[in-house]
């Protein structure tokens, strides 16, 4: 048995699996880190400061328009497509495979791809609100504002509901999150190690049967999973939900449809 009959093996017999989607699998999607030396030195270069410094809730108070001008710019344009372990993850949930999905991206991959049950840690930037009336604005209300995006009934910036640099995660959600990995018996940890951001502080409670890892990077972490597969997540996971591959794109265009009728 190789390690995809493995995995698939294990995912069959779960009884309550959850995913942790890092951020490996969203550059898979085409997104690069904002921390990343390239993409910082640009920012500096064109705004002056950080993107830490700009993606924070003191720019969005006191330097609203610098703030809009690279949210659009670095988070809303060109949107993003979920990549092949994105869609695989949509259809493992299908199945009744997949009971959780938890992710740290403001993109709501999981959710694009057709995933129902998501937890996302960071928020996304199709939930936007008015700070003073609690009305809703889409992404593309964002995206489309030629300046600073006026809530139109108090003409106060909106709010994107993502999670800036330096503030905490949703007490609620994480509750929620740290719950469904208590509940797990198996955990998939994608695109990401144990001790990363995204990890660190929620794995303690993962007391369930097998921690797997698919993951590119080798990581000394990785001795603590049961099952390692070290490949990137969008070849690896298709594989294993699709041994014999896929006859057309039908689940993909069906789950990507469900998501955009949801969003």
């Amino acid at each position: 048995m190789n390690e995809y009959e493995m995995i698939r093996d294990i995912l069959d017999k779960s009884s309550y699996t959850v995913a942790m989607c890092g951020t490996d699998m969203m550059k898979e999607s085409g997104m690069p880190s904002l921390r990343a030396p390239e993409i910082a030195y640009q920012v500096e270069k064109e705004y002056g400061y950080s993107p830490e410094e700009i993606f924070s809730s003191v720019f969005y108070t006191n330097r609203t328009e610098t703030f809009f001008n690279y949210y659009r710019k670095y988070m809303l344009m060109p949107p993003l497509e979920p990549s092949q372990g994105f869609y695989a993850l949509a259809e493992l949930e299908r199945r009744g495979k997949l009971q959780c999905s938890i992710a740290n991206n403001v993109h709501n991959l999981p959710g694009r791809a057709g995933c129902k049950k998501i937890l996302n840690l960071h928020g996304t930037i199709y939930d936007n609100e008015c700070p003073r009336c609690g009305k809703k604005y889409s992404m593309e209300y964002m995206r489309d504002s030629r300046k600073v995006p006026l809530c139109q009934e108090c003409m106060v910036p909106v709010r994107p509901k993502v999670l800036l640099f330096g503030e905490q995660v949703d007490n609620q959600v994480m509750t929620e999150a740290v719950g469904e990995i208590s509940r797990a018996e198996v955990l998939l940890l994608l695109g990401t190690s144990i001790n990363s951001g995204l990890c660190d502080g929620y794995v303690q409670y993962f007391h369930g049967k097998t921690m797997i890892i698919i993951h590119a990077q080798k990581h000394f972490t990785d001795e603590k999973a049961d099952v390692v597969l070290h490949e990137e997540v969008k070849s690896a996971l298709p594989r294993i939900v699709w041994p014999e591959g896929r006859d057309d794109g039908s689940a993909e265009s069906e789950n990507a449809e469900d998501a955009e009728n949801a969003d």
